[in-house]
């Protein structure tokens, strides 16, 4: 009995099999069919991971919003370049090849299968996940050359069924009828057309550009695309729920667990790291006596923090760690925030607060006790709160206030239209906390005389951190006062 259990042990181990090191990358058009073999670093797992997730959580943002396909890829396309990038194979008939290419390709499909493992583990999140990539996917095989498509089509059978000459002539008066993509008769009469099942093509039924007769649909070469991307999103649903099933069997590895619970808790808001190039308007340090007039590029959240302490003279400890995380992130130095809190603190003596209140400031910037140097907290974290209770104001409002009140709030920094106030209760009611910020950010810049917002939610990702809401609002009043100084005003 024990050999038999020794021996099942063993099989479930990689001691003493050959590990394959490399694979190659022939295209960069992946269906991610086999999974990678070779070994990475942890931190390349969770690296990889987070890039592709600002990727993802961005075209969910850009779905969430309503946005057509142009304009998502317009927003994406400098995230793709910055965090997931994916060279062709050869650029104005030049063949590229190096070790980048090959670098780019194994990264886009270790943080593929990374991903799974994160978002395999409720339906919800495999249906959110399963749309995303395909979205990604139709990008990237939109933009690909006549080659790379092809290539896609060779390396992978789908098992459609070519529609034979003679069958094409005699149905050609009803697929000239049915094509409305092509422009002449010429065009049908030369175009190739495969026959798959109907249920495979809703959207080419659903918009009649497909002609279909007993159960068949046949379906054009050029709305091949269609038929592509309903089996790159089938074999992925599949390939989930064995994912799911499979990863009970990882309990024992405490090294991934931790990480893929980050990363699926991470979705709608990876980690943004602040920039600290874009601090106050004109000065590279922030003072304490500029926090007030700073206050105009800050968040809800941050400014309902500020108003309360300013009232009050005082905040609880998690408003404490909030704000004064948040002032670190853009530009507060240890020694001015001690000036700031004792200032605002103005109701208690120099006693108490060197005795309540000095040890935690310098806590937070890395200078008591265990040294950590700790980072502003992102939506993500903030959202992961416990709601605050009586006389506390940390949180998110968009989640943590009653909607009377969170539209009274933002009614306070001057949005008044009503299109943009309802569209602030649905993303509260659908829980998209973050793009309701981003509608509020557009909504203040906008009415700031600007014609459209810079960074965050045109052409750039959406608020998925209060500091990266305070580092696009200093960058666009920077661009408006350079505008006025040009005109004379």
């Amino acid at each position: 009995m024990f050999r038999a259990q020794k021996k099942r042990a063993l099989e479930r181990t990689n001691f003493g099999k050959e590990v394959i090191r490399e694979q190659d990358y022939p295209d960069r058009l992946n269906m991610y069919l086999i999974p990678p073999l070779a070994e990475i670093t942890l931190d390349q797992f969770e690296e990889w991971a987070l890039d592709r997730l600002r990727v993802l959580s961005e075209l969910e943002t850009c779905l969430f919003r309503n946005r057509n396909m142009k304009a998502t890829e317009q927003t994406v396309k400098p995230l793709l370049e910055k965090y997931l990038p994916l060279s062709p194979n050869s650029v104005s008939g030049r063949v590229n090849k190096g070790s980048q290419l090959d670098s780019e390709r194994k990264k886009d499909h270790y943080s593929h299968f990374i991903l799974r493992l994160a978002f395999c583990r409720t339906e919800e999140l495999r249906r959110r996940f399963v749309k995303a990539e395909t979205i990604l996917f139709r990008m990237r095989y939109t933009s690909a050359d006549i080659a790379e498509q092809q290539a896609l089509l060779t390396r992978y059978n789908f098992g459609w069924t070519l529609v034979p000459e003679d069958e094409k002539r005699s149905l050609q008066d009803f697929l000239n009828f049915s094509s409305s993509e092509l422009t002449s008769y010429t065009q049908s009469s030369t175009e190739s057309y495969f026959k798959v099942p109907f249920e495979r093509v809703p959207e080419l039924i659903e918009s009649r550009r497909v002609f279909m007769k007993g159960g068949v649909a046949y379906v054009p070469a050029s709305q091949q695309l269609s038929l592509i991307l309903t089996e790159f999103s089938e074999k992925l649903e599949r390939a989930l729920e064995i994912t799911a099933r499979a990863l009970p069997r990882l309990d024992e590895d405490d090294r991934l667990l931790p990480i893929l619970g980050h990363l699926s808790k991470g979705f709608v808001a990876p980690e943004y790291i602040p920039d600290s190039s874009t601090t106050a308007p004109g000065h590279g340090i922030v003072r304490a006596s500029q926090i007030d007039s700073l206050v105009s590029h800050f968040p809800v959240c941050m400014r309902t923090l500020h108003t309360a302490l300013r009232r009050d003279s005082h905040l609880r400890y998690f408003g404490r760690q909030q704000y004064g995380l948040f002032l670190k992130g853009i530009g507060l130095s240890v020694e001015e925030a001690l000036v700031f809190w004792r200032t605002s603190f103005s109701k208690c003596t120099d006693e108490k607060f060197n005795k309540e209140y000095r040890y935690n400031i310098r806590h937070n910037y890395g200078l008591e006790g265990n040294r950590r140097n700790y980072k502003p907290r992102s939506c993500a974290q903030i959202l992961t709160d416990a709601a605050p209770g009586a006389n506390e104001y940390h949180g998110c409002p968009y989640r943590h206030f009653s909607e009377d009140n969170l539209v009274a709030a933002i009614q306070g920094l001057g949005v008044s239209d009503q299109g943009v106030l309802r569209g602030v209760r649905d993303d509260v009611r659908n829980k998209q906390y973050h793009i309701a910020c981003t509608r509020v950010f557009e909504a203040t810049h906008k009415a700031a005389g600007a014609n459209s917002p810079v960074g965050v939610g045109v052409g750039m990702e959406s608020v998925t951190h209060p500091n990266l809401y305070f580092d696009r609002s200093v960058q666009f009043a920077r661009q408006v006062e350079a505008v006025e100084s040009a005109s004379g005003k």
